[in-house]
């Protein structure tokens, strides 16, 4: 039988080995997409998150509702979310200098890239768009000099949460300045 756009998830249901061929040939792409989107820092485990995706639609494939999602869309959710256990796995398994290099690198570097886009009173200002408890981590951080591991403490939050919390800050902030550009 010749796997095609109309049969193929039936025959993935069916466990035909040929269809997954066919998503491998014709969907593959969304899911490295996604995948590098988000392992952007973790190169080398790209390959390992697709072949896991592959895997997870392989064995979830009676899952999948048409007339919930587009198989496109569930796809790059599956791809998504290996990614986020990809990092998760990452982060629980390094070091902490590997996670300062990858995710936040330099604090200064980058109050200094901030500081050049906005300036201190600017930069002031732009915090103000985040939740209270942001504010307070990037005010300690970026502007009273404290480490990560003092605002740790501060906060009783890990280190590891704190990288996301910036990260996404970080993210808000300059979307932020961009659109203010404009």
């Amino acid at each position: 039988m010749k796997i095609n756009e109309e049969n193929f998830i039936k025959e993935l249901k069916n466990k035909n080995e040929d269809a997954l061929y066919y998503v491998i040939d014709n969907y593959a792409w969304i899911l490295k997409t996604v995948i590098s989107k988000h392992l952007f820092h973790l190169q080398n485990y790209e390959e390992e998150c697709l072949n896991d995706a592959l895997l997870g639609i392989w064995n979830n494939i009676d899952y999948f509702n048409p007339e919930k999602s587009s198989f496109k869309n569930w796809i790059a959710g599956i791809a998504k979310y290996k990614s986020i256990d990809y990092i998760r796995k990452y982060l629980k398994d390094t070091d902490n200098l590997q996670i300062d290099e990858l995710f936040i690198s330099d604090r200064k570097d980058n109050l200094d890239i901030l500081l050049e886009l906005e300036g201190e009173e600017n930069l002031i200002n732009s915090i103000k768009l985040l939740s209270k408890r942001d504010q307070d981590i990037f005010t300690d951080l970026y502007l009273n000099g404290l480490s990560i591991e003092e605002v740790a403490l501060k906060t009783n939050l890990k280190k590891s949460n704190l990288y996301n919390i910036l990260y996404r800050g970080r993210n808000k902030l300059k979307k932020e300045i961009k659109k203010e550009a404009n």
